[in-house]
């Protein structure tokens, strides 16, 4: 047992800070450490700093008992409660988030398909990378909302003999990380390079490069692919002969409440808009067709803005991202800027490849190959408009996707040509990068999804 001497009674105003008033706490703290431990009636174990050895009545709340503890079966054990308390209140426990990586796989890859890791989301660290699933081209990925289900683009154009690219559907594994090819579909098109999940999970959607359209397929209850619904074509060209000779969609994307569908289309300099049916899987021109850029800019990857207001747009011949003002009801979107992913001396080969806007809306990122970096800058969150705040560079060659932890701390980017992924972490105040030790081997990657 305690032995207890009992104290004068305490007044409201002589209550310690840190002593509690409930009549169903006990509380004990030891002049040798500089915290205290609480003991519950339910088992619940906290921490305060103090000094003051003193218990809670049971009988009065506002009594106070100095306490002194006497070396019997009973402090014993508080007192290995109360070390076992000091190691857990210092112990950052680790969380991991796993990570699957897409890649090119054909030609002098040392791919074999799609790659899985984990990332220690504290420590900023990567683990060493597995084969998840051999696949052909697997480049761009997308997950399912319930997260049992990953997709992947098979960048090829000869699936099955044809003149097309495919998309295939695998079941995940989440303890280990392995994926399951549940089937495959043709899209219609050659080389599909950007794939996304609706909001509802029903329906898979797919922009095909060399076909210059897009596809969209119903996703059945298993995870597997269902033929096509939707297939729409574009129409026309643009100035850069070598690169714009024919619609060569980029990317497809969905805004926040699935009404949506911007189809980035770099072989006719435009932003196609269409309006998605979520019942019937239908994609259907909306009021305001399309945006226009710079003719010959290409424009590649799009992204919005968490507040619905903006959205972003990089293009890749130019080196420029764009910014729109974006309208809600009615999806158009307004060009208010265009500005350079480069150093203004910077004369050798440019192309971006990827723009993606930090989780707190505050930041846009966008991957420069050739300069091989990120671009950096901040967001006006009353205009849109952006200021350039750095550009260092990706930690290998040609940069590719690159994926932010949904914390906002955290960027990891593959480099295609140099095979390796690469972590930096994020300054929340300016959004500036620092790369970090961790980085691993994964052969020729170009897109990372990761498990919530």
């Amino acid at each position: 047992m305690l032995g207890i001497q009992k104290d004068k009674c305490l007044t409201a105003q002589s209550i310690p800070r840190h002593c509690s008033q409930s009549s169903k706490t006990r509380r004990f703290s030891f002049l040798s450490y500089s915290r205290a431990v609480t003991i519950t009636t339910a088992g619940i174990l906290t921490f305060q700093t103090g000094f003051q050895i003193a218990m809670v009545s049971h009988d009065s709340p506002m009594h106070f008992y100095r306490c002194q503890l006497l070396m019997n079966n009973y402090s014993a054990m508080l007192i290995r409660l109360f070390a076992l308390a000091m190691i857990l209140s210092s112990t950052v426990i680790a969380e991991e988030q796993r990570l699957f990586i897409g890649t090119y796989s054909r030609g002098e890859s040392i791919s074999e398909g799609i790659y899985t890791c984990r990332f220690d989301t504290v420590s900023g660290t990567l683990s060493e990378p597995s084969l998840a699933a051999e696949a052909d081209n697997p480049s761009f990925l997308a997950i399912h909302p319930t997260q049992r289900f990953l997709f992947a683009c098979i960048e090829t154009n000869d699936f099955q003999g044809k003149p097309s690219g495919a998309v295939s559907a695998f079941k995940i594994d989440r303890a280990t990380g392995k994926l399951t090819l549940l089937n495959q579909q043709a899209t219609g098109g050659g080389a599909p390079c950007h794939c996304t999940v609706d909001g509802t999970g029903r329906f898979l959607l797919v922009a095909n490069y060399l076909g210059g359209n897009a596809a969209v397929f119903p996703i059945n209850d298993d995870g597997s692919l269902a033929e096509r619904s939707c297939l729409i074509n574009h129409i026309g060209s643009g100035p850069d002969k070598g690169r714009q000779e024919a619609p060569h969609a980029h990317s497809i994307n969905l805004s926040a409440d699935n009404r949506f569908a911007y189809v980035a289309d770099l072989g006719i300099d435009r932003i196609m808009i269409y309006r998605f049916d979520s019942q019937a899987g239908i994609l259907a021109p909306s009021a305001s067709d399309s945006a226009a850029l710079t003719a010959g800019s290409g424009p590649r990857h799009f992204c919005i803005h968490p507040s619905g207001k903006f959205a972003f747009c990089n293009s890749e011949l130019t080196c420029e991202v764009n910014a729109f003002s974006r309208d809600a009801m009615s999806g158009r979107l307004t060009a208010i800027q265009s500005i350079s992913t480069l150093p203004e001396n910077y004369t050798g080969r440019k192309s971006t490849a990827e723009c993606i806007v930090h989780p707190s809306g505050n930041f846009l990122y966008v991957s420069n190959r050739g300069h091989d970096s990120v671009a950096v800058y901040q967001i006006n969150q009353n205009n849109g408009t952006l200021t350039m705040m750095e550009i260092p560079k990706s930690g290998g060659k040609e940069p590719r996707n690159f994926f932010i932890t949904n914390d906002g701390k955290w960027l990891i980017a593959e480099n295609q040509n140099s095979d390796n992924v690469i972590v930096f972490e994020i300054d929340q105040k300016n959004g500036r990068l620092t790369q970090q030790k961790s980085q691993i081997t994964v052969g020729q990657p170009v897109c990372i999804r990761a498990l919530k």
